[in-house]
Formats: C-alpha cells, structure tokens, sequence
C-alpha cells in the first residue's frame, strides 16, 4: 500500500460468507502490526497487541465490501499494471480497480485519496483460522485509551468507509 511515499504491507483475509474482513497492517520499515477487523453488522475494531495495547471501535452504517461490488461500475478499458494487462473499472470517482485480464485477479486498487494498492499475491480460497478473527478482551473494555499514533490511520479508514456506501451496496 502507498500512501503519499508511505509504504505499508497489508494482509488481507475476506469471508464473505462469514461476514468478516480483517486486515493486518505492518509499516514497510518498522514497527508493530496494526490491525482493522470488520464485521458485516457494520462493527471495525483497529488494534495493536503489542504493547502498550490499544484498541477502538466504530460502528459504521455499512459493511463488508460486497462480492458484487463492481456492479454498476464503469468499464474503463485495458492498461499494463505492473506486468499485467488488466481490465480498468471505476466506481462512482471513489476507486479505480484493475484486474488480469486472463485470471480476474485483482492487480491494483486506486483509491479518490491517492492511496494505491499494489497485489502482490492472491490466493483464493486460503483460510484464516477462526481464532484470529476476534478482537482482544481490551477492546471491550470501557475507557480503554487509542494511541496517538494509531490516530490517523483509524481516522482515515474511518472516513473511507463512511464514504464508501455506494460501493458497499447502499
């Protein structure tokens, strides 16, 4: 992930059918994960377990992105992205989405805030075990302290999902 010269890894795992989506975030550099678990009921928790722990939760009026959510979306043609020639897609000026023109795979995602994700493996089908899709007791804790510097992050996947709902099915 790039974000203005800032460099990040993300794992992504996505269950549709369970209705959970959970990244999990290291700087390129340095530092300790950080982590975005997101519930279809519209529930994220953003959290370290390094510590000092921290850990907040919104609760936002949409979910998980949608299987379906190209729908409606306006093809845009083909362009080569990083050595693969993709099919472009755009979606209501927020994301532009490209995918291998011979496998579907996702390649690239843009997103309206300049932030570019580059794929750099994709395996369909690949399984995160149940015990790492819960949120640490402390994030139910009331009165639990975030971060200064976990701050902006949250703040921005935030905003991204609130402005996401057209993309998410609403």
């Amino acid at each position: 992930m790039n974000y203005s010269g800032a460099l990040s890894l993300i794992d992504l795992w996505y269950d549709w059918p369970r209705g959970r989506n959970f990244n999990i975030i290291r700087d390129q550099l340095d530092g300790p994960p950080f982590y975005d678990l997101e519930w279809n009921n519209g529930t994220s928790f953003f959290y370290t377990l390094d510590s000092p722990c921290s850990c907040r939760s919104v609760q936002l009026e949409v979910g998980i992105l949608r299987p379906n959510w190209l729908d409606g979306a306006t093809y845009l043609g083909q362009k080569t992205v990083d050595g693969f020639l993709c099919n472009v897609w755009t979606k209501v000026d927020f994301i532009w989405y490209y995918e291998d023109v011979v496998t579907k795979r996702p390649v690239q995602w843009v997103f309206y805030t300049g932030r570019t994700a580059h794929v750099m493996v994709y395996e369909e089908g690949a399984v995160l075990e149940d015990a790492n899709w819960q949120a640490p007791e402390y994030c139910f804790q009331k009165g639990k302290k975030q971060q200064p510097e976990y701050r902006s992050i949250v703040s921005e996947i935030a905003d991204l999902k609130r402005t996401s709902r057209v993309l998410r099915g609403l």
